[in-house]
């Protein structure tokens, strides 16, 4: 799940290595992004990890639980009516330009929804991964 925040950009996965154990793994590209969510509403989340050789440079584990909690914390603080207003407010300029990036990109969906493949096809294509 990628999940666009006033406070931060972030990548929730369950890894190999979180499987079983009731965890996932948040990811973040921004060390300043990750802080802020383990501050402000999962202060449960181990400590922050630096991997700069990885897609991700910082990463941390939550448990399933505790991360539905803190999304339902971020979600009761909505009180905007306009998201990237808010995001230039919080952040800056030059963030709220990036998630406008994503905005026109996930915009052309609107228009022309790409067809689905199912993932035997994508693999079939070599478009899968």
């Amino acid at each position: 799940m990628w999940l666009l925040t006033t406070f931060g950009f972030f990548s929730i996965v369950e890894k190999p290595a979180d499987r079983g154990t009731g965890f996932v793994t948040v990811r973040s590209r921004v060390r300043g992004d990750i802080e802020a969510l383990r501050a402000r509403y999962l202060p449960e989340m181990t400590d922050i990890e630096g991997t700069p050789e990885r897609d991700y440079a910082w990463r941390g584990r939550v448990t399933r639980e505790d991360l539905g909690l803190g999304l339902a914390r971020i979600a009761k603080e909505i009180d905007y009516a306009n998201f990237e207003t808010e995001v230039a407010q919080h952040m800056g300029y030059a963030r709220e330009l990036v998630y406008h990036d994503v905005y026109e990109t996930l915009a052309s969906l609107q228009e022309h929804p790409p067809a689905r493949l199912s993932r035997a096809t994508d693999t079939d294509t070599g478009q899968g991964g």
